[in-house]
Order: C-alpha cells, then structure tokens, then sequence
C-alpha cells in the first residue's frame, strides 16, 4: 500500500476535491459515497429540516467542511447550525446536530471514530440514519441509543420519523 501524502490544512481548506474528503492528521480521507437510499434519504432530510429551519432558528447545512479539531475536518452529510452566531466558511464552533447517514460500506467502527471528534468538538447530538434498516441512533456524550419513539427531538429540532420515513416510500 502506498504511504499517503500529507497535506497542509491551509493546502485543505483552499482546494476543491471531487468528491470531497475528509482531512485527518494531514491526509486525505475519502468518505464512502452513497447509494439511492443513502441519497434519498439525505434530500428527504435536507427538504424536511430546511422547511422548518427559520422557525428553529437554524441553517440547515449538507456536507459542509466541519473542523472538528486543529488537525482534522468532518463532513457530516448533513448539520445544523444556530443562526444566533456569525456564519463562518469553516465552522470551528459545534453545530447543534450533525447528520451521518450510513451508506452500505460503512462500518461502525469508522462511523463511531467520526461521532466521537463530533462529540469531543461539542456537538451535542449526533444523529446516525440507517436507511436500510429504517433506524435511527441519538449519539451524545452519554452514549448511544437506538431511537424507539416516533420522534427525533434536539430541542427546538424535532422529525417526526414516521413521516420522514413514509416520505421515501
């Protein structure tokens, strides 16, 4: 396996990568990119949230570059952020949601490396979708858990998840 090239953050943030990567420690990290559902249900969101997003007091942001430390930048597939604050390009303060829907590479272990530098930056939430299986896990500081109820609710921020499921039918 070739030794990867490092990149500066600076090289990072001013380039343009089709489709966009992750920065980890200096290297690129391509994400795994998504399938119908993976697609679906990220527009499907993304229309949903974006409806209400005034009300909340939110932007409601798809794929934006997130950096989640000094050295490493997430791109959830979708976030949300407080529109009580000043816009930066580069987010550096915690969205209130960040959105991960599991495209069928993914694997827990690399999904749970990315909820865990959401967390740690202060993100509160961490909602991962799994548009196969019709789940959703509420990831916070406290844990992880399987979402039971009929809704999803981050104070203001509620889906009602047998809505938004029937919507991709």
């Amino acid at each position: 396996m070739p030794a990867a090239t490092l990149v500066s953050l600076e090289e990072y943030l001013k380039t343009s990568y089709e489709p966009d990567c992750d920065y980890v420690d200096g290297v690129l990290v391509e994400r795994n990119l998504g399938d119908w559902d993976h697609s679906n249900l990220q527009t499907a969101l993304t229309i949903y949230l974006g409806t209400r997003a005034r009300t909340w007091n939110v932007h409601v942001c798809a794929e934006l570059r997130i950096r989640v430390s000094q050295t490493r930048v997430r791109i959830p597939d979708i976030c949300l952020i407080s529109r009580a604050g000043p816009v930066e390009q580069v987010p550096t303060k915690p969205p209130l949601v960040c959105i991960e829907i599991l495209s069928p590479d993914d694997r827990w272990t690399r999904v749970e490396t990315r909820i865990e530098e959401f967390l740690s930056m202060g993100v509160p939430h961490v909602w991962v979708f799994d548009p196969e299986e019709r789940q959703v896990f509420d990831c916070t500081s406290s844990g992880r858990r399987l979402v039971t109820e009929e809704t999803l609710d981050a104070l203001p921020i509620t889906i009602d998840l047998a809505a938004l499921f029937a919507d991709l039918e």
